[in-house]
């Protein structure tokens, strides 16, 4: 489980292949791997990875045919940069919101609007995933917790304040770059439960004695 909130800007080293529709990622973070192990979770651009060993600030993951499918990790390159989060640890403070680093889709950069002192970002989704967005509601882009400004059919904006603009890859994202998407959990969860209730079961009636 995550927060959102990202800890360090890291870079891929090497993406090597391993099977037909799997690859090993490599990935350079010093912060996140000063206390890492094989097995840790680390969220590599809100994908949740395991890590598989640990030399020198880099750290490798496996990467398998279905995350690859599922999110934009697949279009990684050495030099690339990456949003990286470690697990977060019981107790600590939860400064985002619950994120499972479990993409649901990948978005699109659509527009950017600077402004002063922020700017607005306004990304296309998978219209199927746009049940799951409300306005001021959270949502995770690239492994970054944000507040939803807006909400279309099938596209919505934030705001990025300076910090993030300075310190997340999405600072640099250009138009028609994608993006991994993170639906709020609990949203999914509340439409499960509500589409099982058996609204249209007959009331039971008396029973013959």
């Amino acid at each position: 489980m995550f927060t959102g909130i990202v800890e360090e800007l890291g870079e891929v080293v090497g993406v090597t292949p391993t099977a037909q529709d799997s690859v090993l990622v490599a990935v350079r973070g010093p912060l996140v791997t000063s206390d890492a192990r094989h097995g840790d979770s680390i969220a590599v651009n809100g994908v949740c990875l395991t890590v598989v060993d640990v030399n020198g600030g880099v750290f490798t993951a496996d990467v398998m045919g279905e995350t690859l499918r599922r999110s934009a990790l697949g279009a990684l390159r050495a030099g690339d940069p990456v949003n990286l989060e470690r697990a977060a640890a019981l107790g600590s403070r939860l400064g985002g919101h619950l994120v499972q680093g479990h993409v649901d889709g990948v978005g699109e950069v659509l527009a950017r609007e600077p402004a002063p002192r922020w700017e607005t970002v306004r990304f296309r989704l998978p219209v199927a995933l746009s049940r799951y967005v409300v306005e001021k509601g959270s949502i995770t882009i690239d492994g970054v917790s944000l507040t939803v400004a807006e909400v279309g059919d099938d596209w919505f904006s934030v705001g990025l304040i300076p910090t993030t603009l300075a310190l997340t890859t999405l600072g640099t994202r250009a138009v028609g770059d994608p993006v991994n998407l993170e639906m709020d959990v609990l949203a999914k969860y509340v439409e499960r439960l509500l589409g099982a209730r058996p609204t249209d079961a007959p009331v039971p009636g008396p029973v013959a004695s």
